[in-house]
């Protein structure tokens, strides 16, 4: 981590940074305490889950609309770290209202979560897109790891005091009650993020844009719909994009149905936040292995490793009976999990041209959101044929064969030739 730049620091950090959010406020702790501030306010569980369900899909809906027009937006000059900080400055924000919040004011709970959502899945494109101006395309496998590495040990440290202050509470240890310790939960995964988000603020610029016009939002509009009409000019990217559509549905199927398929087995709660734990710490060095295989044998064979990983992983989920089982399937998920993503963005980030880094990681912001259809509906329609949730996971193998065949598909001299001459920003 030494030998890296002050801007590739800075822009890996902020995967420290942000990363607390996904794992404290998207999947383990706020969920719970929104569930309990609706039950409270006399809301059936059943009723409270689908309105949990409807945000989700609202705040994805409305960043996937929002991202390609804010990119291409964002590719002037000057307007990349501006849109980086409104929208990190929203997340952030709203995360602290979260915890600000009366915990008997679910609906408004709900509204501050979209909000939140909006603002991370937004800084999130253009922090993407930043890898292209913060290192060499040499380096970009290795710096897309770190951060990758980075977000997987720093989302562990305010999860594992939130849990900690949690379950003290709840012991009567500390005279804490559990609304109060999830809310302080909550501040804590907000003030982390703000922090580590300075050395991005501090140490990062755009180098490659698009000078000014006149009326940059009315040329952005033109510029899309020049991309979308003129599509088969970017053949290898979108090809690999459909690919990607496919095999990050499972990767993202596998993770989130995960602590389900382990409470069919009979895992508990506590075990399965134990196995969670586990998984991020020993994620983390993979992933760097992933960088650094990647600069030595390419992007596109690091890819297609993990899907071969991926499709092992099914084919196992479907004899497993017990929780040594289910322990070791979780252990193969940390080896590819996180390689197969940041091998993924440094990917596309050499075959985007620099100059519109924006514009396209808007796109690829799009297919990795709606990448989350596919996947739970055929978990959930092989379970319920078959009776069986191990057929379910199984049954996602047919994801990773198509984007493993698209993968394949994507001419070998794609890298690079996307690049066109581009403005830099020399000071």
């Amino acid at each position: 981590m030494s030998k890296m730049t002050a801007p590739e620091r800075g822009w890996a950090f902020y995967d420290w940074a942000n990363s607390a959010y996904t794992l404290v406020v998207v999947t383990a702790i706020f969920p719970l305490y929104f569930k309990a501030s609706a039950t409270q306010a006399g809301i059936a569980a059943s009723t409270s889950t689908a309105y949990w369900g409807y945000a989700n899909s609202f705040a994805t809906l409305l960043i996937s609309i929002l991202a390609p027009i804010l990119g291409t937006i964002a590719d002037f000059k000057g307007f990349k770290k501006r849109f980086f900080i409104i929208f990190s400055s929203l997340g952030i924000l709203f995360t602290l209202l979260l915890a600000i919040v009366p915990s008997n004011q679910w609906m408004l709970l709900l509204v501050c979560f979209v909000i939140t959502s909006l603002g991370f899945s937004g800084a999130n494109v253009f922090y993407d897109a930043f890898l292209v101006d913060v290192t060499t395309e040499e380096r970009m496998d290795r710096i897309s790891s770190n951060g990758f590495a980075l977000g997987y040990i720093g989302s562990t440290i305010p999860f594992i005091i939130s849990i900690g202050i949690i379950l003290l509470s709840q012991k009567n240890i500390i005279p804490l009650s559990t609304t109060v310790s999830s809310q302080i939960a909550i501040a804590i995964t907000a003030l982390w993020w703000g922090i580590f988000t300075i050395p991005m603020l501090k140490n990062v610029e755009q180098r490659y844009y698009k000078n000014h016009v006149p009326n940059p939002v009315s040329a952005s509009f033109k510029q899309l719909y020049s991309t979308v009409k003129n599509i088969k000019s970017y053949r290898p990217l979108f090809l690999f994009l459909l690919a990607y559509f496919f095999y990050i549905d499972g990767v993202h199927t596998v993770i989130n149905m995960s602590t389900v398929f382990g409470s069919d087995l009979g895992i508990t709660s506590t075990t399965l936040l134990i196995v969670l734990f586990v998984t991020q710490i020993v994620a983390a060095p993979f992933t760097v292995l992933f960088g650094k295989l990647g600069g030595k044998y390419s992007e596109k064979t690091m890819i297609m490793v993990g899907i071969m990983v991926y499709i092992f992983i099914c084919c196992y989920a479907y004899f497993l009976d017990s929780a040594l089982d289910f322990w070791m399937l979780a252990m193969l998920v940390a080896t590819s999990q996180g390689g197969i993503q940041a091998m993924s963005r440094s990917y596309f980030a050499k075959l985007v041209p620099k100059e519109s880094s924006n514009e396209f990681f808007g796109f690829y912001s799009i297919f990795g959101k709606f990448a989350a259809i596919i996947g739970p509906v055929l978990v959930g329609a092989a379970a319920q044929i078959t009776g069986s949730t191990n057929s379910g996971v199984f049954s996602l193998v047919i994801l990773f064969i198509i984007g493993g065949v698209l993968l394949l598909r994507v001419p070998k001299q794609e890298v690079s030739v996307m690049t066109q001459p581009s403005s830099r920003d020399m000071d």
